[in-house]
């Protein structure tokens, strides 16, 4: 494990100081390898929130290029990085935020072809992504690679969170378990569509962060098995329960 320099105590003082977390669990984060899906309205809070806790090695993942109209709940970017990929622009920040951690960019998007080899390097996936092909590529990916994986979406006023990590076993769940087959993609529409509150994205990337960094310390209460879903206008949080199919596609009995 990772022994903290005297900046680095400086530094994560505050975790440090919590018995929960200590030097070793400070450790533990600066060993943890993250991979991040997208760097649009949730991973931007979400990726500062993981280079700021000391994630040691961070992983990014995204094809587009930042636009004017990101900028409203992208709060990793700035109007300089308009035109540039996205993974680039966030690089840029994350490592002026905390150069002592490692930041792993994949200009493309996640196919089939290509998840298997990115995924297999990392301990942990947290999905940001818009589409419902992605979610259920790293449903199957994660599962497969013994992968935990901290998923949320927001559309709207509203999210939604929730972590899988079927491949423990009984009775953790996956994603197919809770939403078995993947509807069209036009039948729920995007963000560009629909519109989001700006600020909703941060309150679920924040939320996102935290559940991730409970899963590489072992801290509190994991939320496999239940969906966190956050009413802005209510505001109200709310959570639903949901348990292991056993003729799941993916985590079921063969």
């Amino acid at each position: 494990m990772t022994d903290l320099t005297d900046r680095q105590l400086e530094r994560y003082a505050r975790h440090v100081i919590l018995d929960e977390v200590g030097e070793d669990g400070q450790g533990k984060l600066l060993d943890a390898k993250v991979l991040v899906i997208g760097a649009g309205g949730l991973g931007a809070p979400l990726l500062l929130y993981l280079a700021a806790a000391g994630i040691g090695t961070l992983g990014v993942i995204d094809d587009d290029t930042v636009d004017l109209s990101n900028l409203q709940r992208q709060v990793i970017h700035d109007e300089a990085g308009v035109g540039r990929p996205k993974v680039e622009s966030a690089q840029k920040r994350l490592r002026a935020l905390n150069p002592d951690i490692r930041i792993e960019i994949f200009e493309t998007r996640l196919t089939a072809g290509n998840a298997d080899g990115i995924v297999a390097s990392f301990d942990i996936v947290a999905d940001g992504s818009d589409n419902f092909t992605t979610r259920y590529l790293l449903n199957d990916v994660c599962f497969r690679q013994k992968k935990t994986l901290v998923s949320a979406a927001l559309l709207r006023f509203d999210a939604q969170l929730s972590t899988f990590k079927a491949h423990l076993g009984a009775p953790h769940p996956c994603y197919r378990c809770l939403f078995p087959e993947q509807p069209p993609e036009d039948l729920v529409p995007r963000c560009e569509a629909a519109g989001i509150l700006g600020s909703v994205a941060g309150v679920m990337g924040a939320l996102q962060a935290t559940e991730v960094l409970k899963e590489v310390l072992g801290l509190g209460d994991s939320l496999s098995g239940r969906l966190l879903m956050y009413d802005a206008l209510g505001p109200q949080f709310r959570e639903v329960r949901f348990k292991r199919d056993p003729g799941c596609a993916t985590c079921g009995q063969p």
